[in-house]
Parts: C-alpha cells; sequence; structure tokens
C-alpha cells in the first residue's frame, strides 16, 4: 500500500463565511499547482508510485504565508500491503452497550441465514450511529479472502464496529465479492469507493461500474453497502470540474436509488473551499464523509489538544452542507513522520503516545458527537496498510489500547 498523503487543509477560522484572507489562499495554493505528496512505502519497499507531487516544503511556505487561518491536513495515502499480518494480539472486548439490536449493523443484530426479499427496515436509523463506528481499511493489496474474514471479523468483535470504510482500489476480478461476503459474515456495513488515484484517466469509470455490478449481481451487496463515496479527496485533487463531480454524483444516486444505496464525496473541508464551497456538491452528496487529520495543521501541537481544529472543520461542514449527517472517516493522528507524512508546526508531535492521545480525546467527546449525530472511524487498521497510521503496529500488535465507546 501507498503510505500517506502529506495534504494540507486550510480552514478559515470564520465559520459563518469563506472571508476574502480564505479566498486569497486557496488562490495561492492554485498559483503553486501544489497538490499531495504521495509516496509509496511499507516495512519492506520504499519504491516511489503514481504521482509524486510538488515538493511540501514550497506546500508549507504558502500556507504560513497566510494569515488568520487554521489546517487541519489530509494525509491519505496507499502503501504496498504485507499480506497475511493478521493480529497477534486481542485486546479486550468493546464492553459498549448496543444502540439498537434490531437492525442493521447494530452490535447485537443477528445475520439471517440468507439475504431477505428487501431492505424494509434494515438498516439502523442515522441518529443511532455516532461516537466510533470503525475503521478505514486500505485494500490496495488485493488481501485474500481468509484475511479480509479474519480481520474484519477483529474489527466487528474486538472493537464492535459498525462499518468499514474502504480506501484505496482492488481491480481483482472477485474481490468486491470477497469484500461483501466479509462484510456479511462479520456484520459489519461498507462504506464503498469510487477510487480515482492519482495518475489521471478515466479508470475510475471501471471502478464505478464494477460496483454498480456487484449490487446488481451479488445479492448480499446491497444489504452491507450503506454509501458509495465518490472519490477520495476528489475536489482537492481536482480530479473533475467541480460540476462534472456534482453532475456524477447525481447520477450516481439516480442509479443507485434502486438498491438504497447512498452516495457521498470523501473530502476535506479544504478541499469544498478551495472550490469557492463547492456548493453543488454538498448540496448533491446523501451525507459527509469528512477528513480529519490535524496534525498537518499549522496550529497543531499535540494528540490531545486537537479538539479546536476538529470542531472548526465540523462547524463549517454542519453549515454548508445545512445539517448532513457527518463520518469521520480518513481521522488520524500519525505515530511517526517520514517523507511525505511531516508536519507543517514545529509544535506537532507525532509519536504513539500522541496517536494514543487523539483518539482517546475522541472518545471523550461522546456527548458531542450523539448530540451533534457525528460518528468517526479511525483511519487506518493497521501500519501494513499505511505505516504511522495504524492501531496494529509492524509486529501485529496493537500499539496502544483501543477500546472506543459506540454510544453513551
Amino acid at each position: 500500500m501507498r503510505t500517506s498523503i502529506s495534504s494540507l487543509t486550510v480552514t478559515a477560522l470564520s465559520l459563518l463565511t469563506i472571508t476574502t484572507p480564505f479566498v486569497s489562499a486557496a488562490a495561492t495554493h492554485k498559483q503553486h499547482s501544489l497538490a499531495h505528496k504521495r509516496i509509496v512505502g511499507s516495512r519492506n519497499n520504499q519504491t516511489k508510485r503514481d504521482n509524486p507531487a510538488i515538493g511540501l516544503a514550497a506546500l508549507n511556505s504558502a500556507l504560513s504565508s497566510v494569515g488568520g487561518l487554521s489546517s487541519s491536513g489530509s494525509s491519505a495515502g496507499l502503501a504496498k500491503n504485507v499480506a497475511g499480518a493478521p493480529p497477534a494480539t486481542t485486546p479486550a472486548t468493546n464492553s459498549s452497550p448496543p444502540v439498537n439490536t434490531g437492525c442493521f449493523p447494530s452490535a447485537n443484530f443477528t445475520m439471517p441465514a440468507n439475504p431477505p426479499a428487501n431492505a424494509d427496515n434494515w438498516w439502523c436509523d442515522l441518529d443511532t450511529e455516532y461516537a466510533f463506528v470503525g475503521f478505514s481499511y486500505e485494500v490496495t493489496a488485493c488481501q485474500s479472502a481468509s484475511q479480509l474474514q479474519k480481520e474484519f471479523k477483529d474489527i466487528k468483535e474486538t472493537y464492535g464496529s459498525r462499518y468499514v470504510r474502504l480506501y484505496g482500489a482492488c481491480d481483482k476480478a472477485g474481490f468486491i465479492d470477497d469484500l461483501v461476503d466479509a462484510a456479511w459474515d462479520n456484520g459489519l456495513g461498507l462504506h464503498q469507493l469510487i477510487w480515482f488515484g492519482f495518475d489521471g484517466g478515466n479508470q475510475w469509470k471501471m471502478r464505478r461500474d464494477a460496483i454498480y455490478s456487484n449490487l446488481q449481481s451479488n445479492p448480499k451487496a446491497k444489504f452491507v453497502t450503506r454509501v458509495v463515496q465518490f472519490g477520495s479527496e476528489p475536489l482537492f485533487d481536482q480530479v473533475l470540474p467541480e460540476s462534472e463531480l456534482a453532475s456524477n454524483v447525481r447520477s450516481a444516486k439516480k442509479t443507485l436509488d434502486q438498491y438504497g444505496v447512498n452516495v457521498t464525496v470523501s473530502d476535506m473541508a479544504y478541499g469544498f473551499q478551495e472550490n469557492g464551497g463547492a456548493q453543488d456538491v454538498l448540496d448533491a452528496m446523501d451525507w459527509v464523509n469528512a477528513h480529519m487529520l490535524p496534525f498537518f495543521s499549522t496550529q497543531a501541537t499535540t494528540g490531545g489538544a486537537a479538539w479546536p481544529l476538529v470542531e472548526t472543520d465540523i462547524q463549517w461542514f454542519q453549515q454548508h452542507a445545512k445539517g448532513k449527517k457527518i463520518y469521520m472517516d480518513e481521522n488520524a493522528w500519525p505515530s511517526t513522520t517520514y517523507s511525505g507524512v511531516q508536519a507543517n508546526s514545529a509544535k506537532a508531535v507525532a509519536n504513539v503516545n500522541n496517536e494514543a492521545q487523539y483518539f482517546d480525546l475522541l472518545d471523550s467527546k461522546c456527548s458531542y458527537f450523539k448530540q451533534n449525530q457525528i460518528a468517526w472511524f479511525m483511519h487506518i487498521y493497521s501500519d501494513d496498510q499505511e505505516p504511522g497510521y495504524g492501531l496494529y503496529g509492524d509486529d501485529g500488535k496493537t500499539k496502544f489500547k483501543f477500546k472506543p465507546k459506540t454510544s453513551c
């Protein structure tokens, strides 16, 4: 898998309007043609892949020249997965009480032997989904069916997860069926992803059509696929013009409506803001899948002190997405830095303790998330998928205690 991308999201401190200073920041960003820096890396492979971006130093300089702004960055990349590296330890089972035992994918829901005739009363109400709901899970390694089953079981049974948010892409024939089977067998919903990649081209259309085809052919697919993400940071990466992206989201909604599957765009606040707010995209989406990586803020310090940066982006989405449901999906604090994963604040601290602090901070905000109907994922399941971001380290053991609240 590819290691993380060091991208930056600059969020206007004003939560009511996109101010003139913010517009200036966006213009500076575009002027320098700054983009993600994406470097491949894993324990065994440090070769470059895809499209390495223009230097991080230039991006840092552009950001530091802008006054009156905060930034919360995105660092979502792919690294080469080391297959067959299951967790070596099993932390204590999550003891949070189930929110709803009569709907999918709540904690005590019993999966039927076969898919029902229809999805009536199948899915849990969105207002029951808040606080921790699952992990991001990178699939570029095309994990085997047995590895998917083992790790999805861990995700569900050890941590009380409801969902797996997919990241990256595997184009191997039959892989989506393996994902669907692993989700069904372990009582997990999927946030599927139409992955654009970083090389341009139209391969994303093939991936879109593969998801559509699977929903039509696999009788289990529509019962585990809750939403399809139309790209991961497509606005920030400028993979499509804003109007074309919005049009594609609306078209996807028409296609997927027959399956009861929602559509969203997975991006950071700045991805929208640099496109003038991209209100037509926000209006087209069913809900928000927000990237939240405050380590890359120019104001970042420690994981435990990141709440003001997180809340700033949340409040922007709350206003501009007009109250739509928010899932914080690409949501993390790295435990290490390396080429492509570098801080933009001299005070930012990347280590295991601060990674743990960040998720402890989110866990302490359960009442806030319940009140605001916000759910969060941990990005990402394992360092094998994205070095420095996983709960599981290179040795297959958990890097820190993780027992998040799933209700409060």
